[in-house]
């Protein structure tokens, strides 16, 4: 009768190619037996259902060959973690190991949809395997692939299975949709999202200081500086967020929006080896950190582009299918930078249902080999459109406005592009130079994103007194305008995460006057993304007293610190202008005159933290343009990415974040400080540290000294 099992089951599987083994059974010749089956069809079925594999009802025939081999966890004692899932493999959990030839252990769940797939490579060392795993179709495919499946059961014995696929049969992919709205749906609402506990911020603060804090009667000025200052409330967190189902600390949640989130990975040839196992983990580590509310697609590109998987609920189930299909990605081809954003801007685009935040991340290593090729004319290279590879769709002032944040990866990168993309986009730029820091940097960026609290604010500026009128808005990034008669002006500040800040200096001329003159009127509003409720703080005015006579006064140290900031930021524009001419000594001039005059201030004699790492980020670029091939390399990214981070006035990842990059925490906030804390923790046996970056954390979390 056993026989006759065998062969009905040769029959039933020999269309698929496939042969199972009981390790015990072959021996040195490669001849095999029939497996044990002291076990019954029950405890089988049970046996094999904790793979995910149906339940099948005989045998399959033996081979000549020992293939990969799965294990039960309780099997060992060690505790392990899963590569592609990140979860610890402990004894007594339930779930089926596979031990590789290569001798890294996954849990064999993992491994099977990896190597469903058609990867045969280690997720760990890139070894290429000659033994795979073969799970078989899950109750999820589609019934005209189970119905050619046979049922029988699968042997089990001694808590080992071996397990052939003969022939590899090339992975089944189906054509991409043309139109995206496969997106997860939201489901009801968190109850996180709620109204916050009683005492904490609700409400933008609106802070003003003149620049001095009196005019004589009989003076009058064309350009009185005011500063505006703005910071949003801070989110609150719940108090006990208890553990996952492994035992790990699960993510802090908080009274937030949730995101949409859609990453734009570049998987050419030049991302192989360290930097494609980096990028990994920095992926693993935002998926590990997204809520179940938050929703998450990833788009690849190298020479074409294509959608992993479509924004998809990073619920448990959510998390684990998003790790692996991760941890499947290999490097070839070119880089095409417009087709990944393309993808990217589509996904937002296409989707049925809306989470309040949205952002697209952008990674990578190299230049777009497929849109721009080098146009000369009068004997000079001219400079490329960068804006066309942003969408116009998800461009600053479209209807699908959606933020970029872009990482350059390594010294090869286009930084000249990169920086294009977020500016066009109302993101960031990063330069990652150091490729450990990739985790850290991701970490900081969606640190901000998990705590959007303040959306699409615009500041209104009114002059109160008939003779006063505005003369220009210095806003950095942020668009701003002033009107045709002068007596009022916006700001479009966007969003701001929690507790951020932002500094805006605005110029009014001030007659003479002999009473004290109301200056302006400063108010705001914006959106609550998770109330979806139109906030409007109270607003601000500005009056400056008029004494007959002023003996003495002290310049504003805010007024001061923001005014070198801006200063700086027209340093480096100027300085880099001169670099791309070759003039590198006149760059490096033009921000030694800039530290002297930051030195010299007000703010700067006080020893004022933003204007001493405002002068050490300054002394760096100067470093970095002591020769062409220098600037060319490092120094043009370190630039540009400084230039962004103080318009945007947001954190962002310069170069190898060295001690004197401590400028940094200028702008992060206790989100970001707490994401990279976090990040410093995250798998530590397998993360390769930078001890630099934890230097900027060291400081205490909390807003600018004023």
């Amino acid at each position: 009768m056993v026989g006759s099992g065998w062969r009905k089951a040769k029959l039933a599987l020999g269309g698929l190619n496939l042969c199972l083994y009981s390790s015990e059974a072959v021996d040195g010749s490669g001849d095999a037996s029939p497996p044990d089956r002291r076990d019954d069809d029950a405890s089988l079925e049970t046996e094999f259902s904790d793979l995910g594999a149906p339940a099948l009802n005989a045998p399959s025939l033996s081979s000549s060959s020992l293939w990969a081999r799965a294990s039960r966890s309780g099997s060992g004692s060690s505790k392990r973690t899963c590569a592609i899932c990140l979860a610890t493999m402990k004894p007594g959990q339930g779930h089926a190991l596979f031990t590789a030839e290569c001798s890294h252990s996954f849990h064999f769940r993992c491994i099977a949809s990896n190597v469903k797939f058609g990867n045969h490579v280690c997720p760990v060392c890139r070894a290429k395997w000659k033994e795979v795993p073969f799970q078989g179709p899950s109750f999820a495919e589609s019934s005209h692939v189970r119905s050619r499946i046979n049922p029988v059961i699968w042997p089990h014995h001694g808590g080992h299975m071996n397990i052939r696929r003969q022939n590899s049969v090339p992975p089944l992919r189906s054509s991409e949709r043309s139109v995206f709205d496969d997106d997860e749906s939201l489901g009801s609402p968190s109850k996180v999202s709620g109204v916050p506990p009683h005492g904490c911020a609700k409400m933008v603060e609106i802070s003003t200081y003149p620049e001095y804090p009196a005019i004589s009667q009989s003076a009058s000025t064309e350009n009185f500086t005011v500063l505006i200052h703005l910071k949003a409330p801070l989110v609150p967190r719940t108090q006990n967020p208890g553990k996952d189902v492994h035992g790990d600390a699960q993510v802090p949640r908080s009274y937030r929006a949730p995101v949409d989130l859609v990453t734009v990975l570049d998987v050419s040839g030049s991302m192989s080896g360290t930097k494609l196992a980096l990028l990994k983990q920095a992926m693993g580590f935002v998926i590990q950190n997204l809520g179940p509310s938050d929703r998450l697609s990833v788009i690849t590109f190298s020479s074409t582009a294509r959608r992993l998987f479509p924004l998809r609920r990073m619920s448990e189930s959510g998390r684990q299918e998003a790790l692996q299909a991760v941890n499947l990605l290999t490097t070839s081809g070119g880089t095409n930078i417009a087709e990944g954003l393309r993808k990217g801007a589509k996904v937002i685009e296409d989707r049925k249902e809306k989470n309040p935040v949205c952002s697209i991340i952008l990674l990578s290593d190299g230049q777009d080999t497929y849109i721009f090729t080098p146009t000369i004319r009068n004997g000079q290279a001219t400079e490329p459109d960068y804006r066309s590879l942003v969408p116009s769709s998800i461009r600053d002032g479209s209807a699908h406005h959606v933020p970029v944040h872009v990482f350059g990866f390594g010294s090869d990168h286009d930084s000249a592009s990169m920086h294009s993309i977020s500016e066009t986009s109302g993101g960031t730029f990063s330069f990652i130079e150091a490729e450990g820091a990739i985790q850290d940097a991701f970490a900081q960026c969606i640190g901000g994103l998990l705590s959007v609290v303040v959306q699409e604010m615009q500041v209104r500026l009114e002059c109160l007194h008939p003779d006063v009128h505005l003369r220009c808005i210095k806003s950095g990034r942020y668009p701003s305008r002033v009107a045709d008669d002068g007596r009022s002006g916006t700001v479009a500040a966007g969003d701001m995460y929690a507790d951020e800040e932002r500094d805006y200096l605005v110029s009014v001329n001030v007659p003479a006057a002999d009473v004290d003159t109301p200056l302006l009127k400063v108010s705001c509003a914006y959106g609550d993304p998770v109330t979806k409720e139109v906030m409007r703080p109270e607003a601000v005015q500005v009056k400056i007293p008029r004494p007959v006579l002023v003996v003495s006064q002290t310049m504003s140290l805010e007024v001061d610190r923001q005014r070198n900031r801006l200063q700086a930021a027209e340093a480096m524009v100027e300085a880099r202008a001169a670099a791309e001419r070759g003039e590198l000594s006149e760059a490096v001039s033009v921000l030694e005159d800039c530290r002297k005059r930051i030195v010299e201030s007000e703010a700067g004699k006080s020893g004022d933290r933003l204007c001493v790492s405002l002068d050490a980020e300054l002394k760096e670029m100067q470093e970095r343009m002591v020769s062409q091939q220098r600037y060319e390399a490092t120094g043009r990214a370190y630039v540009l990415s400084g230039l962004s981070s103080h318009l945007c006035q947001r954190a962002t990842t310069r170069g190898d974040m060295t001690e004197s990059g401590s400028f940094v925490q200028s702008y992060q906030t206790p989100s970001m400080v707490d994401m990279l804390q976090r990040s410093q923790t995250f798998s530590p046996a397998t993360r390769r540290s930078n001890p630099k970056m934890r230097h900027t954390r060291s400081f205490p979390a909390g807003p600018k000294p004023r």
